[in-house]
């Protein structure tokens, strides 16, 4: 093994070591070679003072190198601690951050909600109105007898909508002479029975002219009496100016 690779393997106190030494082993035989004549007191004193010097010399050498050891632990501590502050820093950081997206999160979601809510409660009192609205108007719709006046009396109510002229009485004259009252009343002898369209119903109406003047909201039938009525009525209305001016077969 060299002597390079012995040194590599010392450190810096061995190393100091080796130079105090090596110092006061020159101081030696520098003193060994002094003059044969000189005292042999002077020469102890002289070689105990380079002995001294040389373990002065190691032991401040071995100082500065704890020093400086000490130093670097010292810095590494400090580093250490710095990191620690800064890391302990950035986590504070990190949850604030956290806690201010999760409360902006909730305050987002309870809006919502409440928006939700809002809509909810404003839909509920609109369709309350809607059913109350709808209430009241079947209250004011005017119930009428399932009997010839009681459909007179509706259809007048749907020419009136419609603006249909005619009267209960000129209604009623005819209705009583083209049926007696009677919605399924149908003629089978006539020249319109004799074509396939026979007249029906209260005021005897043929199937083309029903289809013809049917009135939008009675029934789509010509036995219905009030969809009779109101059809007749309106055919009437077109070629006699109204059902009133009607007085035989027309």
């Amino acid at each position: 093994m060299s002597a390079f690779r012995i040194n590599s393997r010392l450190n810096k106190t061995h190393k100091f070591s080796i130079a105090g030494i090596a110092t006061a082993g020159a101081a030696a035989l520098a003193f060994s070679l002094v003059p044969g004549n000189a005292s042999a007191g002077t020469e102890i004193r002289a070689a105990d003072t380079a002995k001294t010097t040389a373990v002065k010399a190691i032991a401040e050498q071995q100082s500065a190198a704890k020093a400086k050891t000490a130093a670097a632990a010292k810095k590494a501590a400090a580093d250490a601690a710095a990191k620690a502050k800064a890391d302990a820093a950035a986590k504070k950081a990190a949850a604030a951050k956290k806690a201010a997206a999760d409360a902006a999160a909730k305050k987002k979601a309870a809006a919502a909600a409440a928006a939700k809510k809002k809509a909810a409660a404003k839909a509920a009192v609109k369709e309350r109105a809607k059913k109350q609205a709808a209430s009241r108007a079947a209250a004011r719709k005017p119930v009428y007898a399932n009997n010839l006046d009681g459909w007179i009396r509706e259809g007048l109510s749907i020419m009136k909508k419609h603006g249909i002229p005619g009267t209960y009485d000129g209604l009623h004259r005819n209705i009583i002479r083209e049926s007696s009252g009677n919605p399924n009343a149908i003629n089978n002898w006539d020249i319109n029975a004799i074509n396939g369209v026979p007249s029906i119903g209260l005021l005897q109406v043929i199937k083309p002219t029903f289809d013809a003047y049917h009135v939008a909201g009675t029934a789509h039938n010509q036995y219905d009496p009030v969809a009779n009525i109101v059809a007749a009525a309106n055919y009437a209305a077109d070629r006699y100016g109204s059902i009133d001016n009607v007085d035989s077969a027309y």
